[in-house]
């Protein structure tokens, strides 16, 4: 076995590494960059080595800044986790030439499972079922619409280097075909380097159905069984289970030997994910599947087929890295009972999932029997807007589904996150939804049943929001109880008449609202359209925050303040309307010039941010009256772009 490991990755992965390194008795050097410098998988590894600023480019996905690092440390061997340089051959022969082990399969592999069409080729002569399309090297667009057209609509057009839904669009007619085109191939030059992309019929009913396999140097594969990862927002899975539901022992076993002969017609060496999509309209038993991909490194959703093999997935790729056999044939692998993993982000199911970023100003994860989270995160620790958005993963386990399901419904009650948005409401509405209970969802349920899940704008809380002001409120009479300013110190026509109602201007997220304030003997009372204030308590928290409070309810945060004289900064000219980014990023693309004129909803720009591109859409048709930015400029959340008028 190896004495030291670098892991080249950071947050959840990273932590997770280190746990079952340190088990096995091996020193653990971690890697960070500017802006990861307190981060938890530092504070957690035995050394810890500068590799960069914060752009990924030039810290976490720089080779020659982690072998610096690996052959500074005496590191014996490296380990990727995931996504970065997890599936990059050049990586793995880099370490290879450095003398340093790489923890993953061999080169070989990795360069045929890394482009989706060199991968498809391999299966077919393997006699692996792939899906109808183009799997070719062409890649002028007309040629690529054509090939569509001859497929019928509805396509798919896919990158065929990386993963994660990047790079992937759905495409239901031929004049949507172009413009779709140019966007995938523009996300997939950004996330992989590879602007290629292939284009295959869409199944209109599929479940996303994969096999975790271990090779060893011998020639020995064995499948771990299957994860159903079908639960999925834009092709980015969002919660996991295993095993499959509804998925017989009859489907199962032609399934595993198919991932089983994937991996042997590569010499696959290792941990890997054979996926596949199934045609389920008519239900698993004997559906027709198909090879969608290979990812040739450890899964994100891999602590599903812990809770159900009991086998550390880590320690067995350090053992097989390390030479040794696996110790085990396909008949030994237990599969015990039922688990459920989801991932817990910071976004906004209100904005169209826009990722979030800034300080955790508190947190609490749940615990008890069957639960297992894996984060990188503590209070107080700041989620980074130059890297993915993932905060931890909650999973669950049980004897059964209905009871792993159970679990994981109560551990999202009591998980408490206060900072940046994240998408804990639209988990705890998942986990109870219908077609989640009885197991009959597939990759298109979540965007059918969007609005029961709390997708899209929804009105305020204005009970909790309310709640917020009497806090304030009540604040702001300590301070003068303390000797401060008394805010209510007015001139607002005092009378021995009953208490009237005092008129008190906030922000809600940003958004202006009103709230009434009285007082009496008992104290101050807030209501806002009607609405009163109640007291915190086992479902309301209140979280002090900057000029302000968090208020948490029910997996959704709002931030409620009182407006001061940086909120009247912006000057707005009547008939004009500003489009501004979302969230921090890079303008990528920007199509308009002064004096343009645009329709409502035509694309003026691209932001790229937190690994995905954001379209930014005109609110209303008009004159472009000012470009406030340029093109490749970095940008603040909420900066002002471009100003359209009449």
């Amino acid at each position: 076995m190896f004495s030291s490991v670098l892991i080249a990755n950071r947050g959840e992965i990273a932590c997770r590494i280190i746990r079952s390194a340190r088990a096995l008795g091996m020193r653990t050097i971690a890697v960070y960059s500017d802006a990861d410098a307190s981060a938890l998988h530092v504070r957690m590894a035995d050394e810890a080595h500068r590799i960069g600023p914060a752009d990924a480019a030039s810290s976490y996905l720089s080779i020659p800044a982690l072998l610096t690092a690996a052959h500074e440390s005496g590191a014996e061997c490296v380990h990727p986790g995931y996504g970065f340089l997890a599936e990059n051959a050049d990586f793995a022969e880099a370490c290879a030439k450095a003398g340093v082990a790489f923890v993953g399969p061999p080169v070989h592999a990795m360069r045929i499972m890394g482009l989706k069409d060199a991968a498809k080729a391999a299966m077919q002569k393997a006699h692996v079922p792939i899906v109808s399309g183009y799997h070719g090297t062409r890649q002028e667009p007309r040629f690529l619409r054509d090939k569509a057209y001859e497929l019928g609509y509805p396509v798919l057009i896919k990158a065929v280097a990386g993963g994660g839904g990047k790079g992937m669009r759905r495409v239901d007619s031929h004049m949507e075909f172009e413009a779709a085109l140019a966007d995938a191939q523009r996300e997939a030059l950004a996330a992989f380097g590879n602007a290629h992309v292939l284009v295959e019929k869409l199944i209109a009913t599929p479940r996303h159905i994969e096999f975790q396999i271990f090779a060893d140097a011998a020639g020995d594969v064995v499948h771990l069984h299957e994860r159903d990862c079908s639960l999925q927002r834009r092709h980015q899975k969002i919660l996991e289970e295993a095993p499959a539901p509804g998925l017989g022992e009859t489907m199962r076993a032609k399934m595993g030997a198919a991932a089983v002969a994937a991996a042997r017609a590569v010499s696959y060496t290792g941990a890997g994910t054979v996926e596949f999509i199934v045609d389920a309209a008519k239900g698993l038993d004997d559906a027709p599947f198909f090879f969608m991909e290979m990812n040739t490194r450890l899964q994100v959703e891999h602590a599903v087929t812990e809770a159900i093999t009991g086998l550390d997935l880590v320690a067995l790729q350090f053992e097989i890295a390390a030479g040794e056999p696996l110790g085990f044939t396909q008949a030994d692998v237990a599969r015990n009972g039922h688990a459920v993993e989801v991932r817990l982000y910071a976004e906004d199911p209100e904005r169209e999932f826009l990722p979030s970023s800034g300080k955790i100003v508190s947190l609490e994860w749940p615990a008890g029997e069957g639960l297992r989270v894996d984060t990188g995160f503590e209070a107080g620790d700041a989620v980074q807007p130059f890297y993915d958005a993932l905060i931890a993963k909650i999973i669950a386990h049980g004897a059964t589904r209905e009871e792993a399901l159970s679990r994981l419904a109560k551990a999202l009650r009591a998980t408490w996150i206060a900072g940046p948005k994240t998408n804990l409401a639209f988990l705890r509405a998942l986990c109870v939804a219908p077609f989640m209970r009885t197991g009959t969802y597939d990759t298109g349920s979540i965007e059918r049943d969007a609005t029961a899940l709390g997708i899209g704008p929804r009105d305020l809380d204005r009970q909790a929001a309310a709640t917020g002001v009497a806090f304030l409120i009540a604040q702001e009479q300590a301070q003068f109880a303390r000797g401060g300013d008394d805010p209510w110190d007015v001139q607002d026509g005092f009378s021995l008449a009953p208490p009237h109602p005092v008129p008190r201007p906030l922000l809600a997220d940003a958004r202006r609202f009103v709230a009434q304030v009285r007082f009496d003997a008992q104290g101050s009372h807030v209501e806002i359209d009607g609405v009163p204030a109640t007291k915190p308590g086992a479902d309301l928290r209140l979280v002090p925050w900057d000029r302000g409070v968090l208020v948490l309810r029910a997996g959704r945060q709002v931030v409620i303040r009182f407006p001061d004289e940086r909120d009247f900064e912006a000057v707005e000219v009547e008939g004009e309307e500003a489009i501004v980014a979302p969230l921090p990023g890079r303008l990528v693309e920007l199509l308009v010039t002064p004096g343009m004129h645009v329709e409502k909803g035509a694309r003026v720009g691209t932001l790229e941010a937190m690994k995905l591109a954001h379209a930014l859409v005109a609110p209303r048709a008009g004159i472009v009256r000012e470009v406030l930015s340029e093109q490749g400029a970095q940008v603040g959340q909420g900066a002002r772009i471009v100003i359209i008028g009449e």
